[in-house]
Parts: structure tokens; C-alpha cells; sequence
């Protein structure tokens, strides 16, 4: 496998984790969780790779989403 199929499978994981963590710490289903998650700022720079972002944990990351983001997060 080359290094952008690994980073696009591990990048892939990655967007499951964060989907499904967030479903299970807000108490909403996964498409709420989908449309948040794919509808933020979080997931473009996750993305693009920005500053290495992509390699922080999903739990980390989730809290980032929380944090920056908290109107998505509430209209769930």
C-alpha cells in the first residue's frame, strides 16, 4: 500500500472514532454525530491535515470540537 492509502484508511478510522464517540458522549444518534462532525470546521482541518491535527487522539479531538465549536454541538 502506498502512504496516501494508509492515510486515507487511518484518516477513515479516525472519522468513525470521532463520530462514534461524540454520538455516545452527547447522548444522540450517529447521524446526528455524522452531520455535526462532517458540517465543522474540525473535519476540514482534519482534512487538510493542518497542522498534524489528523494524529491527535479522537477523544482529544472531539473535546477540540466541543470547545471551538459549541453551537454545532448544541443543536444536536
Amino acid at each position: 500500500m502506498s502512504e496516501d492509502v494508509l492515510e486515507r484508511v487511518y484518516q477513515e478510522s479516525l472519522e468513525e472514532r470521532i463520530i462514534s464517540y461524540l454520538s455516545e458522549e452527547e447522548k444522540i444518534s450517529l447521524e446526528e454525530a455524522m452531520n455535526i462532525y462532517y458540517n465543522s470546521k474540525l473535519a476540514n482541518r482534519i482534512h487538510r491535515g493542518e497542522y498534524g491535527i489528523q494524529y491527535l487522539d479522537y477523544k482529544v479531538l472531539v473535546q477540540i470540537l466541543r470547545e471551538t465549536e459549541p453551537d454545532l454541538v448544541r443543536k444536536a
